[in-house]
């Protein structure tokens, strides 16, 4: 395993060695052959230590790029087999006038007692990894969508009911119950809802955990809407406007996020570089906007065991932690990445652990209860103590994650070369209370 950590820092030498070698070379063309070159060798001595840093790696090349992922909740196992299947909703981003589909897959997951070959990676028709001859994924149904899926998220008491973000105003929902496996070959879509109140598109979407059938959605037009969709449908009318508009961002609403333990309260984040605290019942901010980060805010997240507790991610490359009952400054800043921060997510069975992706290529997973631990020089060049794990799989821009709530540890992410993976750190890293010159800090 030190070995694996130390192939790591190799990576993080070609990085460095990548930067420099951009002010050294001159030419667009001949610095982005050689950037090329450097995210390739990343990847191989990704590649070359998996089998040390994984329990299970899946990777799929998907037809078109996704720009979504979420697990659904369910799971499903079979005494006579040695897998679990569970299911995944993810989108399509095509190209030439291609139809657009949302997606489900039915993934198999081997079983925790299965016995796997860490250092056999197999290759089959576009996928890859190290799970074992059960680990397989298969899309099984797909949707005609209008546009690109920005986002799809389901609804949490309601699995089948799924809303999307598209590359128009609306907001549709679908349920999934009531469309064939097979897409109508006319690409027409019939979205079973139109939630109108937007003027553009947009990315932020989030459903309240609490109070079933209601969704909140940020877009391109600085707006927030909210609509609760529990017996404001009217038969013959798929179309609902919004129950409630927030209007105070500046500029593009990029998240919105309900606070898991207060059914009023939300948060939403902009390229304004604001955070703003709404309270359903006032069309006013409950607190006063704060400006949370140097660049655009891209995402949010609030803890699901803290009521308190939530984080940014930002255009700044850096993630912020917060506490609601104070937003006159950050509580900590977290700091890895190397380009802007697409999106944030709390695990759902570890408090302190959180994960965050973006443009560089990784999905960070930070442990906020190492934060201020005591560090060698050598450990502070891998980065700070509370960066628990660095997945460095995709070789692209990473659009989305998803943490699987099934199984502990594990996490689906989609990246803009079509490629999704998923992915579960082994125990000994995720579960490593040592000090520093513990065996996963040589």
């Amino acid at each position: 395993h030190k070995e694996a950590i130390r192939r790591e820092r190799i990576s993080q030498s070609l990085h460095k060695m990548s930067a420099q070698g951009k002010e050294e070379k001159k030419g667009e063309a001949t610095n982005e052959v050689y950037e090329e070159k450097v995210v390739n060798d990343e990847y191989k001595i990704w590649k070359k230590n998996a089998p040390f840093l994984y329990d299970i790696v899946m990777t799929h090349a998907l037809e078109w790029p996704s720009l979504t992922v979420e697990w659904l909740p369910d799971k499903v196992t079979h005494k006579d087999k040695d897998y679990s299947v569970q299911r995944l909703i993810l989108g399509t981003h095509t190209s030439d006038n291609e139809l657009n589909h949302l997606m489900f897959a039915e993934v198999r997951l081997p079983l925790p007692d299965t016995e796997i070959d860490a250092r056999k990676y197999e290759e089959k028709q576009g996928y890859g990894g190290y799970s074992g001859v059960s680990g397989r994924l298969e899309i099984v149904q797909k949707i005609n969508h209008p546009g690109e899926v920005n986002r799809a998220r389901h609804m949490p008491q309601n699995a089948n009911i799924i809303a999307t973000k598209t590359a128009s105003a609306s907001v549709l929902l679908f349920d999934k119950t009531k469309h064939p496996s097979k897409p109508q070959k006319s690409g027409v879509s019939n979205p079973d809802l139109k939630l109108e109140g937007h003027k553009k598109e947009g990315y932020g979407i989030s459903w309240s955990p609490l109070s079933e059938g209601h969704l909140l959605s940020g877009s391109d037009d600085g707006l927030v809407c909210f609509w609760d969709i529990q017996g404001n449908t009217k038969p013959g009318n798929n179309s609902v406007n919004a129950t409630s508009i927030f209007e105070k961002h500046s500029d593009v609403v990029e998240d919105v996020a309900w606070n898991p333990h207060h059914k009023h309260l939300f948060a939403s984040c902009g390229d304004d570089k604001q955070l703003i605290i709404w309270d359903l019942r006032s069309k006013q901010p409950a607190k006063e906007p704060i400006k949370a980060h140097d660049g655009e805010v891209n995402c949010l997240s609030f803890n699901p065991f803290s009521e308190y507790l939530f984080v940014t991610g930002s255009a700044d490359k850096t993630v912020a932690l917060w506490d609601t009952r104070n937003l006159s400054a950050k509580i900590h800043s977290l700091e890895s990445h190397r380009e802007q921060i697409f999106n944030v997510a709390w695990c759902p069975d570890q408090e302190p652990i959180l994960a965050s992706c973006g443009a560089d290529r990784r999905v960070n997973v930070w442990d906020l209860s190492k934060i201020g631990r005591s560090q060698t020089p050598e450990d502070a060049e891998d980065g700070p103590p509370e960066l628990l794990f660095v997945h460095g799989g995709h070789t692209d821009k990473i659009s989305d994650f998803s943490w699987n709530k099934n199984e502990e540890w594990m996490i689906a992410s989609v990246a803009d070369n079509n490629i999704l993976q998923i992915w579960q750190p082994t125990d000994n890293i995720c579960t490593d209370d040592e000090p520093q010159n513990a065996e996963t800090k040589p």
